[in-house]
């Protein structure tokens, strides 16, 4: 069940009026931070209130081969991330040649949901500051980890 159209132009109108730009798409909305583009879901929840859901691509790729060295690596990086969570989705082969297997492709995404109250003036603020925070924590946990000293290969 997705939220009334109408509560999701409220979250992308305060969205945009504290500095984001912000796009309707499909079901939801994407939001340009920075170098990076959030993707932003809100639902209503039965119990009331709105459940908001972020998605960020980071444009990274995992072959199968390397999981088992990547999920220890996630796992540790989404220990010290208090704002959202790395992720891994099965990429979908754009092209599929019957007579050869193509490896199985994993993207890297963040992630991170958040119950609104209400859309209040205070609930659409502490969202705007989770999605500042959730998109600086994650792309600077990927960031030092793939540039730092000891870094990550895939």
């Amino acid at each position: 069940m997705t939220a009334n159209r109408v509560e999701l132009q409220r979250i992308m109108a305060s969205l945009q009026s504290s500095g984001l730009t912000v796009e309707a798409v499909e079901d939801g909305a994407l939001i340009q931070h920075g170098e990076s583009r959030v993707a932003l879901f809100a639902e209503n929840d039965p119990q009331g209130g709105v459940i908001v859901r972020l998605h960020l691509d980071l444009e990274l790729y995992v072959e199968e081969d390397s999981l088992p060295d990547i999920l220890m690596g996630m796992n540790l990086m989404n220990q010290g991330l208090d704002y959202g969570a790395l992720n891994l989705d099965p990429v979908e082969p754009e092209e599929v040649d019957p007579d050869e297997e193509a490896p199985l492709l994993f993207a890297v995404l963040g992630r991170s949901v958040l119950w609104l109250r209400d859309l209040s003036a205070g609930e659409l603020e502490r969202l705007t500051e989770h999605l500042r925070r959730f998109e600086a924590e994650v792309t600077g946990a990927v960031e030092s980890t793939l540039h730092g000293p000891k870094g990550i290969s895939a």
